[in-house]
């Protein structure tokens, strides 16, 4: 919706008069000058950046926004609040004696642009660099003050030479559990080969054929590949991370369907660095929701790992509350666990429960036909608690360790394998998804902790488990051991002894936290820098070989499938350019030339957004990942940032659990490895909220263009059609978006800053009104008329000194503007900046330069072109960009009184114009003299006299 503009009227009248063409010119201007004058370049301390000393010598703040994807769409008027945000208080700080380094490059490898390839046949790197150059556009009319010099994009092969050089360290890389860190893999070697630490299975190093070396080795990698279950999408043609899988099952992007399926993938072993991933987060300055998500994320929990004997071996649980091993009546492994098949026997044992089968003639069928059904379903699914819980019987029985009693062994999808040992020891009546299986398969139910309701222990009576961390331990005595009267805490400590005494358990911690799942079977990615030689060992290319470049493809679609058929096997476009996979090389290590066969896989778009803050401090440097001083200038740790990190990083709390926790993981391998010195990569962390707007559904629930809807006595009607109206995202499909070319044209850039900046706290959501833009622009009118005449371009500033009120209302704004600003609460910094520009316009006469000048400053980090005009028009000729931020005189900012209120009896009966500094004897003393105080007590005597100096006196009469 829209109405005709203000901002282009009376020229004609007023000629110099502040509006959208002149706004326009303005700013445009501004720009090239800026552009030219490499303003905000931000020098290094070495290297080709090392430019000013004296900024250099400043303290420095570093700042960030999330990587944006150059989408084909560009950007509406959403996708700027945070680059705005993070633009204002680069300004502030620069203003504030900081040298400040604010960039941007772009995220610009992933599914998007190869998705429009595989429809349009277009490379991929033709359409992402248009997408960046009209984006960059974009940005650029927007005023950010940005040092361009070190943009970059992820395609870029400069850049991501340096991605796949870290992959190479995490690849060579093992984490000691002595040392809690990250350490060469050549080290282990030494040590396997030494004999100080003893090789798995039991034989020499020197034994070992190469490829029981690697296999060896590949167990202690921080980067490996492996047969494990993968998230498969086949509408995509690629496996997924299970954060990139959606409560219902189907990919974050495209809605695809997602299966179970085990293909060889690359894996990066974040859970090595998982209490540290938990620890570290106490230091960050971030919300407490996503530390919050973070730690559930990677889910913490202390407990037990069980042996239970099955068949001459064993089948190994973890259990949080091993306090209930008595109670244990059944067993459940995930359908995938690799001893099912084992321990599976040809025949069902005798006696074994019809419901137990599944209708099945043999445990094989009924395992083979299980697995196929829960190989449909997502982890999120499985886990999601369902009315009827479904398994089957294997067949066969495994011992209970604590009373040697043969229990049931089913497998149920319920049970995953990616959480503890991929098996649990069922104990039904106190955990309510193993009560409702019992119920299911008339399976016994023991009670081993006494209810504290009036329930009883005869289970047989009742309608769910009994749940409890607080109450006594029952019927949980061996021939060896007793739990009985215990409370949980003690029992877990006696029954973790007990098990550990035995050889058959241990007391140990637990992570939900998997692996990261590091393969994509697609074209645009980083390829990985491995190679295969004939006997399928992998080796690392040597860095002299980095990058290495993509291949160019015919068809950028992975194989022809059904997105919804589960048995469908990935195919990479990779794979068909049998140039690029089959190659002869020397590695470097003494064997000489030799046949290899290259990776066709390739990393996920998370790869080159978990280090990029790296690369804004040293863009150029082709020698180094980073020059060592620099990353200890720019991110280091100091005072109050024990981990150093960027000082703030602005984005959507959506990466809370994927971008954010990877980029931690990446940045502490660099760290144990000695290749930076900060620990973690993002010290502040803060979430900006959303714009939204309404969305305009006709009656078939059809969005229609929202610029087109009238509003009519409180009703919307798009084309004589009356249609409904609520607030939503803002987008191209929902037909409501608004781009900032739209509203830099009618009004410029720096209303457009100043109107999202206003809008509300930034934190939190906000619905755009194209209408309510205006009202920033008529501030910005109104700042210029102070300035300016707009008959005839003069300007008006006196040097006469400003009136006792005009000094306070400066020095309260400057005052705080200063705090907002610093608290990125740029709303009420707004406000406090239109309060000034007010008193200005109403006290009427010209404003005195003492006045103007500060207030060009205060403006300059929200509306920069105007402050930079309205600066060089009251005769500067140096950038505002660089000038001192106005500092208030205290003296001006206290009042000269404030407003005491006097109660009698809880009543308001005087209010008082008092001294702030009055002490409260004097404001006793005041109050009790006032006369409608002494009529309001009426001689009656007083009991008690409640001061609360300044601001408040309360009188309770006898």
């Amino acid at each position: 919706m829209s109405e005709t503009n203000p901002a282009a009227a009376s020229e004609v009248v007023a000629p110099h008069r502040y509006t959208a063409a002149m706004a326009n010119e303005i700013e445009a201007r501004w720009q090239d000058f800026w552009e030219a004058n490499a303003t905000y370049a931000a020098p290094n301390p070495t290297g080709d950046l090392a430019t000013d000393p004296a900024l250099v010598a400043r303290p420095k703040k570093f700042i960030m926004d999330m990587f944006p994807y150059p989408s084909g769409a560009g950007l509406h008027v959403g996708h700027p609040l945070g680059y705005i945000a993070t633009d204002v208080f680069a300004r502030y700080q620069r203003m504030s004696g900081h040298n400040v380094l604010h960039t941007l490059g772009f995220d610009a490898f992933g599914l998007p642009a190869e998705q429009y390839a595989v429809q349009t046949g277009t490379h991929p790197r033709v359409s992402t660099e248009a997408n960046m150059k009209n984006m960059q556009v974009q940005l650029r009319r927007l005023g950010l003050g940005h040092d361009n010099r070190r943009s970059f994009a992820t395609i870029d092969p400069d850049y991501y030479k340096w991605t796949q050089w870290i992959f190479l360290q995490i690849f060579n890389s093992w984490y000691d559990d002595e040392a809690k860190k990250a350490r060469p893999i050549t080290e282990l070697v030494a040590q396997f080969d030494s004999g100080e630490r003893a090789v798995p299975g039991g034989r020499s190093w020197n034994e070992l054929a190469a490829a029981e070396r690697a296999d060896v080795l590949s167990g202690f990698r921080l980067a490996y590949a492996s047969d494990a279950p993968v998230n498969w999408c086949p509408g995509l043609g690629t496996v997924l991370a299970n954060e990139e899988v959606t409560a219902d099952g189907r990919s974050e992007r495209g809605n695809f369907p997602v299966f179970k399926a085990k293909l060889r993938q690359w894996n990066m072993r974040i859970t090595a660095y998982a209490d540290r991933l938990l620890d570290d987060l106490e230091q960050l300055d971030w919300p407490e929701a996503i530390k919050l998500q973070q730690r559930n994320w990677i889910g913490r929990s202390e407990g037990a790992r069980v042996d239970f004997p099955i068949d001459g071996e064993n089948i190994t649980v973890f259990t949080t509350r091993q306090d209930t091993l008595f109670g244990a009546t059944y067993m459940v492994l995930a359908p995938e666990h690799p001893l099912v098949e084992k321990f599976t026997p040809q025949e069902w044992p005798e006696g074994t429960h019809e419901v137990w089968t599944g209708g099945h003639a043999t445990p094989a069928e009924a395992v083979a036909a299980y697995r196929a059904q829960a190989a449909s379903k997502s982890d999120v699914e499985r886990q999601a608690e369902a009315k009827d819980k479904t398994g089957v019987f294997m067949g066969a029985y495994a011992t209970n360790p604590v009373n040697g009693e043969q229990i049931p062994v089913f497998i149920a999808d319920y049970v995953l394998m990616g959480y503890g040992t991929g098996a649990i020891m069922a104990v039904p009546a106190h955990d309510t998804r193993d009560f409702a299986f019992a119920r299911a398969f008339e399976l016994p139910i023991r009670c081993v902790v006494e209810p504290t309701d009036d329930r009883g222990t005869d289970t047989s009576t009742w309608d769910d488990a009994f749940v409890s961390y607080d109450a006594k331990i029952v019927n949980s005595s061996g021939a060896d051991i007793s739990l009985d009267g215990l409370g949980v805490a003690d029992a877990k400590a006696r029954i973790t002894e007990w098990l550990e005494r035995e050889g058959i358990g241990e007391g140990t911690v637990n992570f939900r936290l998997r692996d990261w799942l590091f393969s994509r079977q697609r074209y645009w990615g980083e390829p990985f820098p491995i190679v295969y030689d004939e006997e399928g060992i992998a080796h690392p290319l040597p860095e002299s070989m980095l990058p290495l470049e993509l291949p160019e493809v015919e068809d950028y679609s992975p194989r022809t499938f059904d997105p919804d058929d589960a048995n469908t096997e990935p195919e990479t476009p990779l794979s068909r350019n049998q140039d690029w996979v089959n190659v002869t090389l020397d590695l470097g290590d003494g064997r000489g030339p030799r046949t290899y066969r290259r990776e066709t896989n390739t990393m996920p778009n998370w790869a080159g957004s978990c280090w990029y803050e790296l690369r804004y401090l040293d863009p150029h440097n082709s020698e180094k990942l980073v020059d060592p001083e620099n990353e200890r200038y720019w991110m280091g740790p100091r005072q109050g940032m024990p981990h150093g990190g960027v000082d703030l990083y602005v984005g959507g709390q959506e990466h809370a659990v994927l971008h954010l926790l990877y980029a931690r993981f990446w940045s502490k391998v660099l760290y144990d490895l000695g290749h930076v010195s900060s620990a973690e990569p993002f010290h502040k962390l803060y979430n900006q909220g959303m714009i939204q707007a309404f969305v305009y559904r006709d009656s078939r629930g059809i969005a229609v263009p929202a610029a087109e809807v009238e509003e009519r006595d409180g009703a919307f009607y798009y084309q004589g059609e009356k249609v409904t109206k609520l607030l939503g995202k803002m987008g191209k499909s929902l037909k409501n978006a608004v781009t900032p070319d739209e509203i830099c044209d009618e009004y410029g850039a720096d209303t457009l800053r100043l109107y999202e900046m206003a809008m509300g706290p930034l934190d939190v959501s906000r619905p755009w009104d194209t209408r309510a833009v205006v009202g920033q622009f008529r501030l910005l009118q109104r700042l210029w008329r102070n300035v300016v005449d707009e008959a005839s371009g003069d300007v008006t500033v006196v040097d006469a000194e400003p009136d006792e009120d005009t000094l306070r209302a400066l020095h309260k704004a400057i005052d705080g503007v200063r705090q907002d600003l610093e608290g990125l609460r740029f709303n009420t910094a707004i406000a406090k900046v239109t309060e000034l520009n007010n008193h200005l316009t109403k006290a009427g006469g010209p404003v005195s330069r003492s006045v103007a000048e500060p207030l060009v400053l205060l403006v300059a980090p929200l509306a920069p072109h105007i402050a930079e005009e309205l600066w060089r028009k009251l005769g500067h000729t140096d950038s505002v960009v660089h000038q001192d931020f106005p500092v208030a005189d205290p003296a001006y900012v206290v009042d000269e009184t404030v407003t005491c209120v006097v109660q009698v009896k809880g009543k308001v009966k005087a209010r008082l114009e008092v001294s702030p500094s009055i002490s409260e004897e004097e404001l006793e003393k005041a109050a009790l003299g006032d006369d409608k105080v002494v009529a309001a007590l009426d001689g009656a005597g007083i009991r008690k006299v409640i001061v609360r100096a300044p601001k408040l006196v309360n009188i309770v009469p006898a």
